[in-house]
């Protein structure tokens, strides 16, 4: 299953005590970009704003993480529904500031994987013959 992902920037990303950007969280880009590879829509989902914005963006850049948006929604969603307000749609969301916290890339990784195993699509859904879901929701 192709998700879209946001994931927040300062302490889920990279290390910081904001402002000041203080480094990659461990696995961060490697986990990343392999979502990316894999397919995944990758929306960098922040609180940062103008200048501090910016810097997060060329950090980013700089260090070769991959993603598609920031704080914006994908388009094909937006076209398909229209004005998404200001939380952007994702399957779903990587944050630091989650309940249960953050247990780090690795972990992430494997849940990741997890969610796409439930997911199963039958041969005709693929092929568009049946009207409505598409696809079965199972927990492994």
């Amino acid at each position: 299953m192709i998700m879209i992902i946001a994931i927040d920037f300062d302490g889920t990303i990279c290390r910081s005590t904001f402002p000041v950007i203080e480094g990659l969280q461990p696995y961060a880009k490697e986990v990343i970009n392999k979502l990316y590879d894999d397919g995944h829509y990758i929306i960098i989902w922040t609180c940062r704003t103008r200048d501090n914005l910016l810097s997060a963006i060329n950090w980013l850049l700089e260090q070769g993480i991959k993603f598609h948006r920031v704080n914006d929604h994908q388009p094909e969603n937006m076209a398909k529904y229209g004005d998404g307000g200001n939380k952007v749609f994702a399957h779903c969301y990587i944050d630091d500031k989650n309940i249960f916290g953050f247990s780090g890339w690795i972990a992430v990784e494997k849940e990741i994987e997890r969610m796409e195993r439930a997911y199963i699509i039958t041969k005709e859904e693929l092929k568009g013959e049946l009207v409505g879901k598409s696809a079965k929701y199972i927990d492994n």
